[in-house]
């Protein structure tokens, strides 16, 4: 009898628990009703929706979306994915490695690139082929093997080229026409995730970052907040029409991936390096002559110049155009043909849509006085035809050969040499010369010619005696003993 009262008891108090429990929950409830309700409506149907059609506009989210859609409908059909297959992973294995079946592999790198024409003309980063041994290129579940056509390092653009038909090419836009704030789409691989879309906006034109190599180096990025992954590089940038405005080439970050900033090359400028490779096999540079800076406030102040747009003249070329057409050094260029300049990016970018020979207005200060000068621009070797650089390619050495242009010359103060790049393991590598280096004698004959030099070096045995210059312009001298 004393357990079933108890139990009662027990029964008794779990069913007022439970009634004190459901009316908790019920004053809950009613009191967060309205804020559930005030959520539901913001992911259904934004309150600044209603704003939008009280004024009698569509909203605006809406038409961005099918702008997206747009865009991406036309643009991903243009957009590859890239393959580099280069030598052979240099980790350490074991013997057991080998039986099993995880031995040394070929190291296969991938990216993206975009279709330009018709007939198989492909555009990406040079960074994405780069020591390439064969290259392949996969398009719609198709893979097809690529040839590479010219690279640049200049601009970290490089074209390929695959025997196919009728590929769908991307319709061309206009990097120059591009405003900040311009919503924009990135279409790439990031990741090995084929034909990906992400979304931002133009954050900033004619950066400069400082990561590409080359001779003359030519930094005036697009930089936007539209995801850009390992992957995306070589992929397309386009506006909200689906038009090609950049290639994607890199993103700020201390982790390899997507943290905000992204970087591409202006298309204006990697279809002039484009086309170049593809019909000269070289990009035709036009040189003003001249070295500039960016005029920082230090600077200003120093030279008592009233803006920071504009840039400071550092050094003549020694009867390059500049110098022709009589500018000095510390003079300040602001306008090239009537654009203005605001920086070395925009200076860069302007000059580079054009070719050798072409005539270009360019207004200066000195010290406080308005100044303008005609200057016909000149190629690398001082002219102003088109040029096709002579080079001569060696496994046996590793290396490629190349004369020195006029700009080289100038700055390292010599009046002829061979220039040493692409290096992988060889026979200069062995004698340790590195990329950059400059030959200008060998055994007292003067290195001018890049096959003969090259034919010399892959034949010779005995005494053996290099001079030359380092990258920075140093001198050296070295002898060996080749067997």
């Amino acid at each position: 009898m004393q357990d079933m009262v108890k139990n009662l008891k027990f029964i008794l108090v779990a069913f007022c628990a439970g009634l004190a429990g459901a009316w908790t929950y019920q004053q809950f409830s009613e009191k967060n009703e309205n804020e559930q309700y005030v959520f539901s409506q913001e992911s259904e149907k934004p309150r600044y929706q209603v704003n939008f059609e009280t004024e009698g506009e569509r909203p605006a989210v809406n038409n961005m979306s099918f702008s997206f859609v747009e865009a991406s409908e036309k643009s991903t059909p243009s957009v590859v994915f890239i393959k580099n297959f280069s030598g052979t992973d240099q980790r350490r294995y074991s013997i057991f490695d080998y039986f099993f079946g995880t031995g040394p592999t070929q190291r296969v790198s991938t990216g993206s690139g975009v279709i330009i024409s018709k007939d198989g003309y492909i555009i990406t980063n040079n960074h994405v082929i780069d020591r390439a041994e064969t290259i392949e290129v996969v398009h719609q579940r198709r893979t097809y093997p690529a040839r590479l056509i010219g690279t640049d390092k200049n601009t970290d653009i490089a074209v390929l080229k695959v025997e196919v038909d009728n590929l769908p090419a991307i319709q061309l836009g206009s990097s120059r026409d591009l405003r900040i704030g311009e919503w924009v789409i990135a279409v790439g691989n990031p990741f090995n995730l084929t034909s990906t879309v992400t979304a931002g906006i133009v954050s900033a034109k004619e950066r400069q970052i400082n990561i590409l190599a080359g001779e003359f180096p030519l930094e005036s990025f697009i930089q936007t907040d539209a995801p850009i992954n390992p992957g995306n590089s070589g992929g397309a940038l386009v506006n909200i029409k689906g038009e090609l405005v950049g290639i994607n080439t890199a993103i700020l970050s201390r982790t390899g991936s997507y943290t905000g900033y992204g970087f591409a090359v202006p298309i204006d400028i990697a279809m002039k390096v484009s086309n170049d490779l593809i019909k000269y096999g070289e990009v035709q540079k036009a040189i003003p002559g001249v070295d500039v800076v960016e005029i920082t406030p230090e600077l200003a102040e120093e030279m008592k110049i009233g803006s920071l747009d504009g840039v400071i003249v550092t050094h003549v070329l020694r009867n390059g155009a500049a110098d022709k057409a009589g500018l000095q050094r510390n003079d300040v260029i602001t306008k090239i043909d009537g654009v203005s300049i605001t920086g070395k990016g925009s200076f860069e970018e302007i000059l580079s849509y054009y070719y050798p020979g072409d005539r270009i207005r360019v207004e200066f200060m000195r010290k406080n006085d308005k100044k303008s000068a005609q200057l016909i621009l000149q190629n690398l070797e001082g002219g102003t035809g088109v040029i096709q650089r002579e080079f001569f390619s060696s496994n046996l050495l590793g290396a490629r050969l190349e004369a020195v242009n006029a700009i080289e010359r100038d700055r390292l103060g010599i009046d002829y040499g061979i220039k040493i790049s692409g290096m992988t393991r060889g026979f200069l590598r062995d004698l340790g010369l590195n990329n950059g280096f400059v030959l200008t004698q060998i055994n007292g004959e003067p290195a001018k010619n890049p096959e003969t030099v090259g034919k010399y070096l892959e034949n010779f045995s005995g005494r053996l005696r290099l001079e030359g210059v380092s990258p920075s312009g140093q001198p050296f001298m070295q002898s060996y003993s080749i067997r």
